[in-house]
């Protein structure tokens, strides 16, 4: 065994607690007992442990989190490793690296890979991956990962390597330092060559897993120049370059959504599947900077991935310059 699987095994290994119930605690729910043995908790993971069969007593395993404890009676508890105390584990995975050096990386990220972990996502992230790549990593605010692209947005992303490098990071993002570029292919044929979508970007007051341009959002920008269109039986395609002022979560999906012009196989904000694409046509393509160390200026470009390419060919009619 790996000194690492050994690591593993040992953040498996649960912590088990005893205590002999005193007269205070007669006739309490089981989970508000469980609650004096390990107050640091909550109170519903308490009550998982008790359902998943982690309570025993009197060395009988306890089932109810209602039911009543008795005065002298021994309950052992053992407190099992939650999904999110397992996430932040280095996890080797192949990660394409446009650029590295003792500060920063800079990694092309791809469709289908969740940047960072949360529920039904707690392992197989790139902040995974990353802690495989750069073991030190596990020292940083998010492993080093400064900024996010959706699960099913491919491209360029930024991951600082020290603490310095982060926080100089974390601010030039804030002060809008950090050039962001994006492509994308959309339902509909935009109006304008170029336009600035200048619209506050909130949770969605009817869907929470959406988000929408409303009053109460926060101020976000986008510009967009169109770049192509192709018009077809059952309508007209954008292929379009967006640069992001802002990085409000599912911006330039909103964004362009709320102008009728959805993405590609983005469902979720009324793109359908076309051409091809079975996730939403987004893509990073470009990234500028300064360094936060050595202040040199850096560029980096990611290439259109394989799964998008047909489509953008076929509107762009071949159009390979961005």
């Amino acid at each position: 065994m790996s000194a690492e699987t050994e690591d593993d095994a040992l953040q498996d290994v649960p912590e088990r607690r005893i205590a002999t119930l005193d007269s205070s605690l007669h006739g309490q729910r089981l989970d508000k007992a469980l609650v004096t043995m390990a107050g640091e908790f909550s109170r519903s993971y308490l009550q998982t442990l008790i359902e998943q069969g982690h309570v025993l007593i009197n060395g009988v395993t306890a089932n109810s989190a209602s039911r009543k404890v008795v005065a002298g009676q021994q309950v052992t508890l053992d407190l099992m490793p939650t999904p999110e105390s397992r996430a932040f584990r280095p996890e080797a995975m192949p990660l394409v690296v446009v650029f590295e050096d003792e500060h920063l990386m800079v990694i092309d990220k791809p469709a289908g890979l969740v940047v960072h972990p949360a529920a039904g996502h707690w392992s197989g992230t790139l902040l995974n991956g990353v802690l495989a790549h750069h073991p030190s990593a596990a020292t940083l605010p998010r492993a080093g990962i400064v900024h996010r692209l959706d699960k099913e947005t491919s491209g360029l992303m930024l991951v600082g390597k020290t603490l310095l490098a982060v926080t100089a990071l974390v601010r030039a993002i804030a002060a809008r330092d950090v050039h962001r570029e994006y492509v994308a292919l959309a339902h509909g044929r935009l109006t304008s060559a170029a336009l600035r979508i200048d619209a506050p970007v909130g949770r969605d007051p009817q869907s929470r897993v959406r988000m929408a341009v409303v009053a109460s959002g926060k101020p976000a920008q986008t510009d967009v120049t169109r770049l192509a269109v192709l018009e077809m039986e059952d309508g007209s395609f954008s292929a379009v370059r967006c640069k992001l002022h802002t990085g409000r979560t599912h911006q330039i999906r909103v964004h362009l959504a709320s102008r009728g012009h959805p993405l590609l196989a983005d469902p979720t904000y009324g793109g359908r599947l076309m051409l091809g694409m079975q996730r939403q046509a987004l893509h990073a393509i470009r990234l500028g900077l300064t360094h936060p160390v050595t202040h040199s200026p850096l560029w980096f470009d990611a290439a259109i991935p394989a799964d998008m390419a047909p489509a953008w060919k076929i509107i762009t009619g071949g159009q390979n310059q961005v």
